[in-house]
């Protein structure tokens, strides 16, 4: 057997998961002080000419917006710079990049940008007295770290998926068995010597799969194999590794990279509309019950504050995040309901709170969009 450890496959440029939440906790505590922060989203994937059709976008949202601003004072004077820096940083942004997320402020010394393999669904842009990092948020959520095995009788790869990229990948090739026609005897060897390859084959996989788990501390994995290998592999595998499959899936082995990340994104999806339907009715039935469990903007804001929440449950559609305070009347502002979404975001990065989006914007809608599972009860 050979085997080529795990490297680094991704961007230089693109941030991995692990890099990414740095950021966003990093942005959650910025205090701009009396300056703006813009956030501008792009969505970087060409149109159907071939060519990125953002420009027209922010050349006109843009000037809009920061002409609501005094002609003179620090205020402008900041915009103006974070506009300049903004154009100049899109000409040397990573062609292979489909989103991009950029957080500016001149005036407080701030300008991250942060290209992604994954995809932004549309334009936005804001400015206000915070960045925006609801749409960064779902952007972990919606493209989570996992592992994904793809595997036949002889050789395998070990993939680390996050972000709509690949992370990390290792390669395992094992003794493949010679072609025999000898019949009798010799043909029974023959079949036992290969079953003890395939048999081999399994465990080295199997034993590779579970230390990639371990060390790199995933939650998530998806197997794919033939109808030979599949058996073998799930008598192999560890208690603590099979409990984490997701599913598993018959591609062919020579299954290109890409639409491999494709086909098990799909499958975890499908698995996550699973669980968050009944992570939901958890946190109804525990607020029901009056439990560790609180639903609501206010309440839900009253219970960051009290240092309560563990894990913050939200829409993935904040036009449902239902807020009792009054809607801002600047344009370039944020809505109220996508101003409660950043604030609780906000809270529970700074407070180590757990963040799951549940991507069915009817299953919170009763209850405003938003709930949390508290740690303790006052």
């Amino acid at each position: 057997m050979s085997l080529h450890g795990m490297g680094l496959a991704n961007s230089g440029r693109m941030p991995r998961a692990e890099q990414l939440t740095t950021q966003l906790d990093r942005l959650a505590s910025i205090d701009a002080g009396p300056f703006p922060i813009i956030s501008l989203y792009l969505n970087l994937r060409p149109n159907e000419h071939g060519r990125d059709h953002f420009m027209p976008f922010l050349r006109k949202e843009l000037a809009e917006r920061v002409r609501t601003y005094p002609a003179s004072g620090p205020e402008r004077e900041s915009l103006d710079r974070d506009a300049e820096r903004i154009r100049e940083y899109l000409a040397t942004v990573d062609a292979s990049a489909n989103g991009l997320a950029i957080f500016a402020s001149s005036g407080a010394n701030l300008f991250e940008a942060i290209t992604l393999a994954a995809p932004i669904d549309a334009h936005r842009l804001y400015i206000s007295d915070r960045p925006h990092l609801y749409p960064l948020a779902r952007v972990l959520d919606e493209y989570p770290r996992y592992v994904a095995l793809l595997t036949d009788t002889h050789s395998a790869r070990i993939f680390v998926f996050a972000v709509n990229t690949t992370e990390k990948s290792e390669l395992i090739e094992s003794e493949k068995a010679k072609h025999h026609k000898q019949g009798g005897w010799a043909q029974a060897r023959y079949q036992r010597h290969t079953e003890n390859l395939h048999l081999h084959h399994a465990n080295e996989v199997a034993d590779a799969l579970a230390r990639v788990v371990r060390d790199e501390g995933i939650e998530k994995v998806v197997v794919s194999g033939d109808q030979v290998i599949l058996p073998r592999l799930r008598e192999q595998l560890p208690k603590d590794v099979a409990e984490r499959i997701v599913d598993m899936l018959t591609l062919d082995v020579r299954t290109p990279e890409h639409e491999f990340l494709a086909a098990t994104l799909a499958t975890v999806r499908k698995q996550d509309a699973v669980t968050d339907r009944e992570r939901v009715d958890e946190l109804i039935g525990a607020y029901r019950a009056n439990g560790l469990a609180c639903v609501g903007v206010e309440a839900v804001r009253q219970a960051f504050e009290l240092g309560q929440v563990d894990e913050l449950v939200i829409s993935a559609s904040p036009e449902t995040i239902k807020d009792v305070q009054p809607e801002s009347q600047e344009q370039s502002k944020p809505t109220k309901e996508e101003r409660a979404a950043d604030e609780l975001i906000l809270r529970a990065r700074t407070t180590s709170a757990k963040i799951r989006f549940i991507e069915d914007a009817s299953l919170l809608k009763p209850v405003g969009g938003v709930g949390a599972f508290l740690r303790f009860k006052l």
